[in-house]
């Protein structure tokens, strides 16, 4: 079982270009109160998930983000979660989400790891990045979401040619955050919005997530601005 056993923000790898906005947080009132809150529950003896909170961030360089799958909060699974949205550690049964998403692809994987995704430039990203073994939504509203805040806004503010997929309600709410610093920033940027790849909305409407296209979609748009390989 890996989990989180201490709090160790400053220690932890970052790739370029994201440590500012990091540290910022860090400085903050929610991300002191966050600190507090997460070292009373790992001594507590809480088992906390991923081992490392901050992983999407060491694997895709600011510089080098060309698109962005937000989730919610990591599984609360013993073993799945990895600090990258959707993704589970290598050997792990995939999730049925995860499932869903493969077969939106149309491919069969021989692991549920995104970390490749990660390495070519997409920033799997959760709102909020640590969770309770068994307890789904535990660490939500205690700060973690201001930091993924401040980093969507700092992806739509820096990365050009760029592709969100909001799957579901509540990555669709980041939306207006995203199309507004783009703009402003005069940055391209591609939303794309269906139902969340859970089997409880994957075929419902108002916008199935099978049969959406979002793959397609997206690699034709950056194609066209001369990026390739980033799935």
């Amino acid at each position: 079982m890996r989990s989180l056993t201490e709090w160790a923000p400053q220690r932890w790898p970052l790739a370029e270009g994201w440590r500012p906005a990091v540290d910022a947080f860090l400085r903050s009132p929610q991300g002191e109160s966050l600190a507090a809150f997460l070292r009373e529950r790992i001594a507590a003896g809480a088992v906390i998930y991923p081992p490392h909170p901050l992983r999407a961030l060491e694997l895709t360089p600011l510089s080098q983000v060309h698109a962005v799958v937000l989730g919610q909060d990591p599984y609360h699974g013993p073993g799945q979660a990895e600090g990258l949205a959707f993704s589970v550690v290598e050997g792990v049964k995939l999730p049925p989400s995860l499932r869903n998403i493969f077969r939106e692809m149309g491919c069969e994987p021989a692991s549920g790891s995104l970390v490749e995704w990660a390495r070519h430039g997409v920033l799997l990203l959760n709102t909020c990045l640590t969770v309770e073994d068994g307890k789904p939504a535990s660490h939500a509203r205690r700060g973690w979401e201001q930091l993924t805040d401040a980093l969507v806004e700092l992806v739509a503010a820096t990365a050009s040619p760029c592709v969100y997929f909001l799957w579901g309600a509540h990555a669709q709410a980041k939306a207006g955050l995203i199309e507004a610093t783009a703009a402003r920033a005069g940055n391209e940027v591609l939303v794309l919005r269906a139902n969340h790849p859970s089997p409880l909305s994957a075929r419902r409407p108002p916008v199935p997530f099978l049969g959406c296209g979002h793959f397609a979609q997206a690699r034709a748009w950056l194609a066209q601005r001369g990026v390739a390989g980033v799935f």
